[in-house]
């Protein structure tokens, strides 16, 4: 049992190492995830618009190129209304006129429609271009702050993981599960030491009778008020020596 106990206490300080290392971080790393979600929302709308402008101009040079035919077929079909000879073939004519006229005029409408997108499409993207190029700028200096920190504690993070999974596969799986349970609810310290009567965690005094029986080592037990698992000085001290 106190090896149970021991490989518990063991596991705790070497996850308040890793704490501690990810606390330097700060809310760096949430940061540079922020950053690159924001940057390719960014970048994806910026495409979108390019794509909306290109368009417009394409579009645009269609309709004008379509008018010009229209506008042509006009002035042939006024030309053969002097050289037909019944009033049918004159009709026929008319209608042709009237039916190129008519798309004329929803082609005009649809130019007016077609460069007021592409007008807003061009003012938009005005705006969105230098709001790309800030957030890559900020995206590649925090990223350079995160690299920074963590280059510099690189070595010591590996270390500390390795020595982490050595430890998880020593431990019973029922600890295991409990441990990760209590971390995962109170955050933090999972496993903490009774020094004078007290829980290492909430600070509440614990009863006599509870510190007897915890200094015997013989059971895993935990702190009545705040639930996590308490361990006498002398798992502290036999883990302790054992580094």
């Amino acid at each position: 049992m106190e090896n149970r106990l021991r490989l518990l206490y063991g596991l705790q300080r070497v996850d308040s190492h890793l704490d501690e290392l990810h606390e330097l971080k700060g809310d760096l790393p949430h940061l540079v995830e922020v950053l690159e979600k924001k940057l390719q929302e960014k970048e994806t709308l910026r495409k979108r618009l390019e794509s909306t402008v290109k368009g417009a101009l394409v579009r645009r040079d269609e309709i004008d190129l379509e008018i010009v035919t229209s506008k042509e077929k006009i002035e042939k079909y006024k030309e053969q209304q002097f050289q037909i000879k019944t009033n049918k073939q004159y009709d026929a004519l008319t209608r042709e006129i009237d039916l190129a006229q008519g798309r004329i005029i929803a082609l005009e409408k649809e130019m007016e429609t077609i460069e007021g997108k592409g007008s807003a499409a061009k003012s938009d993207l005005a705006v969105v271009s230098p709001e790309l190029e800030e957030l890559k700028k900020e995206l590649k200096e925090r990223q350079a702050e995160l690299d920074l920190v963590n280059k510099e504690h690189e070595d010591e993070e590996l270390k500390l993981k390795h020595e982490r999974d050595k430890l998880v596969v020593r431990v019973d799986k029922n600890d295991l599960k409990q441990y990760e349970r209590i971390r995962g609810a109170l955050g933090g310290n999972a496993v903490v030491p009774v020094r004078r009567n007290a829980c290492g965690g909430c600070y509440k005094r614990v009863p006599p009778q509870v510190s007897v029986e915890l200094r015997k080592n013989e059971r895993i037990m935990t702190c009545e008020h705040c639930g996590r698992l308490i361990v006498s000085d002398d798992i502290v001290e036999s883990y302790n020596s054992s580094l």
